[in-house]
């Protein structure tokens, strides 16, 4: 029997799942905007988010979401973290019994630091929940370069199955079901990423860029393994593999906002002219408020939250870097 997937989402990552799904099964995409709706099923075009980008022309799109849950198989939630729970809630109207959902977003709930998998349980009762991560650059896959991701459940009978919706020519889908670790890594490579984005944007070199996301990874690991995800997952594709990619991609959000900070650009200014989300903004005050709960150290997470915070600027953290206390590295904070 061939799954129908419903995406929910219209932005350069949701578009882009919803374009490689569509190889395989039948897709309908549901976003906001009519305009976009209008762009896709017409012109087979995202042009707001995926500009110069042509679509498959199976991949169908819709504004009404109750017409796109109702008949879907399998949903998938590309939607950004602060509106996550706000659609989750209108998904339970419509959805039918047992259908698998399927997180793409990379954040935290704000008000509860919840994981996106842990609003679906508590919306969704009686779901299949999953996700799908990795070292994923929307604009690269469209433009047909490989890359390698991971479906992560803890059923490994459905994400067996649910696996071969999304792999797909030159885009490689792994299977893992150590569904904390896999999420976490999305979540918290994202703060890192405006770590090494501040170096880069006030001229630091390699060496810096090294450190940083090297300490980053046992930053994640501590947390990840504290909050109940294995450590070797931090050293595949959700983990390592999507850190060196938000870290060193000029396509990367996270490390956008990180070089304009880094050049003296103020937070407001640069979100504001951002089309898409950074998560990493977002997840930085709950990402603390999580280590501080578990009692991880996480030194580089800290500097970033207080400069989003408006406590510290680029520079004095890096000074800062300069002057810290440094010990064996197994232990190091």
């Amino acid at each position: 029997m061939t799954l129908k997937i419903g995406l929910l989402g219209g932005g350069s990552w949701g578009t882009t799942v919803a374009s490689v799904a569509a190889r395989n099964a039948p897709v309908m995409l549901w976003a906001r905007d009519t305009e976009t709706v209008e762009d896709i099923n017409t012109n087979h075009r995202n042009s707001r988010y995926l500009q110069g980008i042509s679509l498959p022309p199976a991949l169908k799109a819709s504004a009404d979401l109750g017409e796109v849950v109702a008949q879907a198989d399998v949903i998938v939630m590309g939607v950004p973290s602060h509106s996550f729970r706000n659609v989750l809630e209108e998904v339970a109207l419509h959805i039918r019994p047992w259908v698998p959902v399927i997180s793409l977003t990379k954040g935290l709930e704000l008000s509860s630091g919840k994981r996106m998998s842990e609003l679906i349980v508590e919306c969704l009762p009686g779901h299949p929940v999953g996700v799908l991560t990795g070292p994923n650059l929307a604009r690269e896959i469209m433009t047909g370069q490989a890359a390698a991701s991971v479906m992560s459940m803890e059923d490994e009978i459905i994400v067996k199955r649910l696996q071969s919706l999304f792999h797909s020519g030159l885009f490689r889908v792994y299977t893992n079901t150590d569904l904390i670790g896999c999420e976490l890594g999305g979540v918290l490579k994202n703060i890192i990423a405006i770590a090494v984005g501040m170096g880069d944007g006030l001229g630091a070199g390699d060496n810096t860029r090294s450190a940083l996301i090297t300490r980053g990874l046992s930053e994640m690991t501590r947390l990840g393994v504290a909050m109940g995800g294995r450590a070797r997952t931090f050293s595949g594709l959700t983990g390592m593999g999507d850190l060196i990619a938000t870290c060193t991609s000029p396509l990367s959000r996270n490390r956008h906002v990180g070089v304009e900070l880094g050049k003296g650009r103020k937070l407001e200014e640069i979100i504001g002219s951002m089309h898409m989300v950074a998560e990493g903004v977002k997840s930085a005050p709950t990402v603390m408020a999580l280590a501080e709960q578990h009692g991880v150290s996480m030194p580089i997470s800290r500097d970033v939250f207080d400069v989003i915070q408006g406590n510290k600027t680029p520079t004095e953290i890096f000074r800062g870097l300069l002057r810290s206390a440094v010990g064996s590295e197994a232990e190091a904070g």
